[in-house]
């Protein structure tokens, strides 16, 4: 009863999509997910899909498949993503120059058009015109990524899926013939579910996982925190972000020496604040973000502390939601020393595949776990062999 084609650990939004997308081509899929009620980074996120940024053939043709995939995803998943489109504001500091902030964006698919304080005021009313010196600003598309990821869920479920809520505690592993290991099956808190093949997609918490298993990989994680609050009255007209993000900068610095990871109690970087607020269709708003560069993925953070330096961060770029009741919520978020995930086979480690690290998931997730499922079926695939983590 217990033996699997697959078992996929994690189900935010990488692990729902590879499950269904696996299921539907008609392996036998168990999902496992620790929590009841999810905190990851899928429930956490903005929702926003920057198809606009692809900057290089691989991630403009993943772009471009997402759009035709999202357009049709709510009929196929038989469920409400709340997809749309939305105006994206990037507001450039006021002690910026804004020429310089919109050349930086010039080598994406659709760079975002200058935009002087006037203009960008007139387009987002709550924001503080001395905050700022301009801003620039494109169509992006928005979902709610909670409702997305249960919507893949339920649409694995039915196409015969199994999901059980289990904290994985080991992948258990034999000595194969070809000199590495071989999977033999995934131990729970609950049980052993076995399988040959097995897809890791924890987030933040797939490094860990993996050397628990004694799996090297060089995949990392940020803390991100966020406030989200009740549905309000106030209308925010477009999703907020800096010009300036600061978070790709710190992953960048981050995985520079790879041998101060396997420390867990180091801090690798100050924190670093990118200010940010998105309304989801419900009224209620995400506000954020506080990055951190914590080597342990159970590190304490301060949360009164860091509510604070967040609500005083926007109060300065966006004040009238900065005193809004809300809650401060803390995830982990995964990413790899290329901004592109890891996507495959792990070397050495028969059956073991991962498909994590993603900087800008909801975008390229849906295509990329489709053309997963149909490499692991039997199909050659140019850009997942591309994705590799033996690359």
């Amino acid at each position: 009863m217990n033996n699997y084609d697959w078992i996929v650990v994690g189900a935010g939004i990488t692990g729902a999509a590879i499950a269904y997308e696996i299921a539907k081509t008609g392996f036998s899929v168990l999902l496992l997910e620790q929590h009841g009620t999810p905190e990851n980074a899928t429930r956490y996120s903005y929702g926003g899909l920057a198809y606009w940024s692809g900057s290089t053939p691989l991630t403009c043709q993943l772009s471009e498949e997402a759009i035709a995939l999202y357009q049709n995803l709510d009929l196929e998943l038989d469920a409400e993503t709340e997809f749309r489109e939305l105006d994206l504001l990037l507001t450039i500091a006021a002690d910026s120059d804004p020429q310089a902030a919109a050349a930086s964006y010039n080598h994406v698919a659709i760079p975002p058009r200058l935009l002087n304080i006037k203009e960008a005021c007139e387009l987002e009313p709550l924001l503080n015109p001395e905050a700022i010196a301009g801003a620039l600003t494109v169509k992006h598309g928005h979902i709610n990524p909670d409702k997305t990821t249960q919507g893949y869920i339920q649409a694995f479920l039915r196409a015969g899926g199994e999901m059980q809520i289990a904290q994985v505690m080991d992948l258990q592993t034999i000595s194969s013939s070809n000199a590495g290991m071989k999977l033999t099956g995934v131990q729970t808190n609950i049980g052993t579910y076995h399988s040959n093949n097995v897809v890791i997609c924890a987030g933040g918490f797939s490094r860990q996982l993996l050397k628990l298993a004694g799996i090297p990989m060089k995949l990392y994680f940020t803390h991100a925190e966020v406030i989200e609050t009740p549905p309000v009255d106030l209308s925010l007209r477009t999703l907020i972000m800096p010009a300036n993000l600061q978070r790709f900068q710190m992953e960048a610095e981050s995985t520079k020496v790879d041998e101060l990871w396997q420390d867990s109690s180091n801090e690798l970087l100050p924190p670093i604040l990118d200010v940010g607020a998105v309304q989801f269709q419900d009224g209620s708003l995400r506000l954020g973000q506080v990055s951190r560069v914590l080597t342990d993925p159970f590190g304490k953070v301060n949360a009164e502390e860091s509510e604070r330096w967040l609500r005083t961060s926007i109060q300065q770029v966006l004040p009238t939601l900065a005193h809004l009741p809300g809650t401060w919520h803390h995830c982990l978020v995964a990413f790899s020393s290329d901004r592109l995930p890891l996507i495959g086979a792990i070397p050495g480690f028969e059956g073991v595949h991962i498909f994590s690290g993603f900087s800008n998931p909801l975008v390229i997730v849906p295509p990329l776990a489709r053309r997963f499922a149909n490499f692991l079926a039997g199909k050659e695939d140019e850009i997942i062999s591309q994705l590799s983590p033996g690359r």
